[in-house]
C-alpha cells in the first residue's frame, strides 16, 4: 500500500455512550438491572445501514480502536494501523464500531462503577461475565444504533472469539467474521499463566478482597506482576532474542535483585505503566472471560457441532510464531466451519512477532485484510 495513504487517520475523535435500563441476565446467573456502554464509531453509516462493522476488543484494549482525542493526541487507537481512511477497514467505505464490554473500566459499567443497590462500587460484586455475556449486549447496542446485521465483525485473539460468538449467537446477524490470533478454548497452559496472574493481584495486600476502592488503594504491584506474566506470553522468543537478548543494562554484572538485563527491565515498565491505568477487578474478570471461553463443551467437545448454526463467511489468521494461541488451534476452527460447508478462507502468516503480530505492520496481513475487505464491500455496494 502507499504509505501516503496508509498514514492517513480517522482524525480527532470522542468517545458516546449508550444507556440501557432493560436488565441484562448473564450466563452465571446474576442479573444487571441496568447499565452503560461507552463506543466511538468512525465513518458514516450508509443509506441502508448494510457497512457497519463491529470491532471487538481483546484483554487490555477498550473502545478507542482508532483516531485520536483532541485533549491527549498521544493517545492513539489501539488498531489505528488498521482501520481508517485508506487502511485495510476502510471508513471511507465503513462505519465502524468499537466497545467497551461491560465489566471493562474504560468507562462501561464494571467493578468501578455504582452498585445502584448499594450506592457503592461493585468492586468484588460485579460478577463474572463470559463472551456470550459481551455478544449479547453488543447486540443490544447494535439496536441502539439501528444495527440490523453487520458487514463484518472483527477481532484478534479475545477479540477473535466474539467474533466467532457473534456468527453462532445471531447467525443472521453477520455477513463476515475476521477470527485473527484465535483459539477455539484455552489449553491448560494458557489457564495457568492466567491463574498465576490472577493470584498475583489477589494476594497483594491491598487487594482487600476486590473491595480495595473502598480502603483507598490499588493492588498495582500484583497488577504489574500479573502483567508481566502476561506480556511475556505475547512475544515470540525470536523477538525477546532480536530485540533484548542478554543484554545488560550497566554494560556488567550487578550481583543484585535489581534488573540487570535489559529484557528485565521492558517488563517492569510495561508492567508499570498498565497498573498506572488498568483496574484489577477488571483484569481478573476477563482473564475469566478467556478461561471460560469454549463453544464445544456444551456440545461434548464438538467444534463443529457448536457452530453448525453459523451462516456467516470467514477469513481465520494465525501467526506461525504465536505459541500461545498456536496455528493449529485456529486450524481447528477451519476444520469445523469446513465440516459444516462454511465458507472460509484461512492464512497462516510467517510474521516473527508472537501474538502480538495481530496488532503489528505486516504488508502481507494488512494486504490480506484490505483485500478481503474489498469483497465485502463490492457486496455492500452491489
Amino acid at each position: 500500500m502507499d504509505s501516503s495513504i496508509t498514514s492517513k487517520t480517522v482524525g480527532v475523535v470522542a468517545p458516546q455512550r449508550a444507556k440501557f435500563s432493560e436488565p441484562v441476565r448473564l450466563k452465571c446467573g446474576a442479573v444487571i438491572d441496568q447499565y452503560e456502554l461507552v463506543y466511538e464509531t468512525y465513518g458514516r453509516l450508509n443509506a441502508d445501514r448494510s457497512n457497519a462493522v463491529l470491532v471487538c476488543h481483546a484483554l487490555n484494549a477498550a473502545h478507542h480502536v482508532a483516531g485520536r482525542y483532541a485533549d491527549d493526541p498521544g493517545d492513539v487507537g489501539w488498531w489505528d494501523n488498521m482501520i481508517g481512511p485508506g487502511k485495510p477497514v476502510d471508513t471511507d467505505r465503513f462505519f465502524v464500531i468499537g466497545m467497551n464490554n461491560l465489566g471493562g473500566c474504560h468507562g462501561s459499567t464494571g467493578p468501578q462503577s455504582i452498585n445502584p443497590r448499594t450506592g457503592k462500587p461493585w468492586g468484588a460484586d460485579f460478577p463474572l461475565v463470559t463472551v456470550e455475556d459481551w455478544v449479547a449486549t453488543q447486540a443490544r447496542l447494535a439496536d441502539h444504533l439501528g444495527i440490523k446485521r453487520f458487514a463484518a465483525v472483527m477481532g484478534g485473539s479475545l477479540g477473535a472469539m466474539q467474533a466467532l460468538q457473534w456468527t453462532v449467537s445471531y447467525p443472521d446477524r453477520v455477513g463476515h467474521a475476521l477470527v485473527i490470533a484465535c483459539t477455539p478454548n484455552l489449553s491448560a497452559q494458557n489457564i495457568a499463566f492466567n491463574e498465576v496472574a490472577r493470584q498475583a493481584i489477589i494476594t497483594d495486600p491491598d487487594f482487600h478482597g476486590g473491595h480495595y476502592y473502598e480502603h483507598g488503594t490499588r493492588p498495582t504491584r500484583g497488577l504489574r506482576v500479573a502483567r508481566m506474566v502476561g506480556h511475556i506470553t505475547y512475544l515470540s522468543d525470536d523477538v525477546m532474542a532480536d530485540k533484548f537478548g542478554r543484554q545488560l543494562k550497566h554494560g556488567r554484572l550487578q550481583y543484585t535483585f535489581e534488573p540487570e538485563f535489559e529484557i528485565e527491565s521492558y517488563l517492569g515498565y510495561q508492567g508499570t505503566k498498565f497498573s498506572d491505568y488498568f483496574d484489577a477487578n477488571t483484569y481478573l474478570r476477563i482473564t475469566k472471560v478467556l478461561d471460560y471461553f469454549d463453544p464445544g463443551f456444551e456440545h461434548g467437545g464438538d467444534l463443529a457441532k457448536a457452530l453448525a448454526p453459523a451462516r456467516a463467511a470467514y477469513l481465520v489468521i494465525s501467526f506461525a510464531t504465536d505459541w500461545r494461541f498456536s496455528s493449529e488451534r485456529s486450524r481447528e476452527i477451519v476444520r469445523a466451519l469446513l465440516h459444516n460447508r462454511r465458507e472460509v478462507t484461512y492464512a497462516d502468516i510467517d510474521a516473527p512477532h508472537g501474538h502480538d503480530a495481530f496488532l503489528l505492520d505486516d504488508a502481507r496481513y494488512h494486504g490480506l485484510v484490505a483485500a478481503y475487505f474489498d469483497r465485502i464491500h463490492a457486496e455492500t455496494t452491489a
